[in-house]
């Protein structure tokens, strides 16, 4: 593909060209017409033009190369000054476009948060920056190393689990039910529930049903006299229906009375529990070695295993509707953002303040890493490129210096043949 550049660079050069080529023309056409009269004049302007026209035709074509090839000192300035260009240009940009006081500057007059906050509270600019999220997000999963995700996930669960302090945590939750009576109100909830199955008929006839057939094992001698005279089934739902009466009613004690004995010996051995869990060293082994024993499960194990590929699974099922959650919490977060930030002064403030604050840190950084950069790059490349690039750039602006060197030479031709024939009578 042809540089667009190149064409309007010789249109200029070709003009210039044909300038001296009619400044020549005209100095050979003067010359031959005897060079007096009117053509000392027309001399005078095409020799002082042609001068001109060709000293800068070498001021120009030095800077990119040699002119005519020829190993002239101080021409090819830009390839032979390839590295010093390069430090030059880059400490230009770092001194007047990376200044900290410069970006520090720009970007307190730009005030990002604003500019953040509106763009945000835009709907359609949200789900476009969504959109591009959602394919990265994709992209993202088909990118990564599962295995070592799952090596990754699998390690870090375990050590977390192995890290837990299981039973200190299980002290503080209990410490917790016990603030402010809570545990009380589990036990009048358990004893509750206790009382109404032990009133339930069926459970009572089960527990009849349960004595008889103990008391047929352990004494059938007995139980087939008491049999003769009454029978055993009819005695033992008795039975069943006084101890169920008995136990309800010691509940109904229990849940009627602060100080019952019972209460109060729950109380001692939960607060005693409590700090058992913390503080009993065999305690604490034992509850450290079922945990143990729950993580080395093989159970445990398959699923943490899986827990990377379920994730996986759900994420890119998720993502793959044209309603996925993911997205949709992610707009209403990024509007609720915008909104927020564009109402909030105080809001905008503090986001400037961290942005001003962590620019002015980096930039010592950005300036050294622009600054090596560009450096670095110019000084890689072929010299005869980087002499082609600024040609190309500057090229077509440099052939007006040689246009404007042949007018202006001739026309200082014009004034030095004017003064010389003002000032002859003076001389002789």
């Amino acid at each position: 593909m042809i540089d667009p550049r190149v064409a309007p660079l010789r249109r200029m050069q070709a003009m210039a060209l044909g300038l001296l080529l009619a400044a020549v023309a005209g100095l050979v056409l003067s010359q031959w017409m005897g060079g007096t009269g009117g053509w000392a004049w027309a001399k005078a302007f095409c020799e002082a033009a042609a001068v001109g026209a060709l000293a800068d035709w070498f001021a120009v074509v030095a800077l990119f190369r040699r002119p005519l090839r020829l190993p002239i000192p101080h021409t090819a300035i830009v390839p032979q000054s390839k590295d010093r260009i390069a430090d030059g240009l880059a400490v230009f940009v770092r001194d007047h476009f990376l200044g900290p006081e410069t970006l520090l500057a720009r970007l307190s007059v730009f005030d990002p948060a604003a500019r953040m906050g509106q763009w945000l509270s835009e709907p359609g600019h949200v789900r476009q920056l969504s959109a591009s999220v959602r394919t990265l997000a994709v992209e993202g999963l088909g990118l990564l190393d599962e295995e070592a995700v799952r090596r990754t996930i699998r390690e870090f669960v375990i050590s977390r689990l192995r890290a837990w302090d299981a039973a200190s945590m299980a002290g503080d939750v209990l410490g917790l039910l016990t603030r402010d009576g809570r545990h009380h109100e589990l036990l009048d909830a358990a004893l509750s529930s206790l009382a109404h199955f032990l009133d339930s008929p069926e459970t009572q006839h089960k527990v009849s049903a349960l004595m008889v057939k103990h008391a047929r094992k352990e004494w059938p001698r007995v139980v087939s006299m008491v049999d003769a005279v009454k029978p055993v089934d009819a005695l033992a739902d008795k039975l069943a229906q006084r101890l169920a009466a008995a136990l309800i009613s010691e509940m109904r004690e229990i849940l009627s009375s602060p100080q019952h004995a019972i209460r109060l010996e729950y109380e001692a051995w939960l607060q005693n529990f409590v700090v058992r869990l913390k503080e009993d060293a065999a305690l604490i082994a034992q509850i450290q070695e079922i945990k143990e024993q729950l993580i080395a499960h093989p159970a445990v194990q398959d699923y943490v295993n899986r827990l990377w590929d379920d994730i996986v699974a759900t994420l890119r099922q998720d993502l793959a509707t044209p309603a996925s959650s993911v997205i949709q919490h992610l707009e209403a977060g990024l509007l609720g953002l915008g909104r927020a930030v564009a109402a909030d002064p105080a809001l905008r403030e503090a986001i400037n303040t961290h942005v001003l604050s962590a620019a002015d840190q980096l930039s010592d950084t950005l300036r050294a890493t622009v600054t090596t950069h560009i450096a670095d790059t110019i000084k890689g490349w072929d010299d005869q490129h980087l002499a082609r690039e600024l040609e190309l750039s500057v090229g077509r602006d440099l052939q007006f210096i040689r246009l404007n060197g042949t007018v202006v030479g001739g026309a200082v031709g014009l004034a030095l043949h004017a003064l010389l024939i003002g000032v002859a009578p003076y001389l002789h």
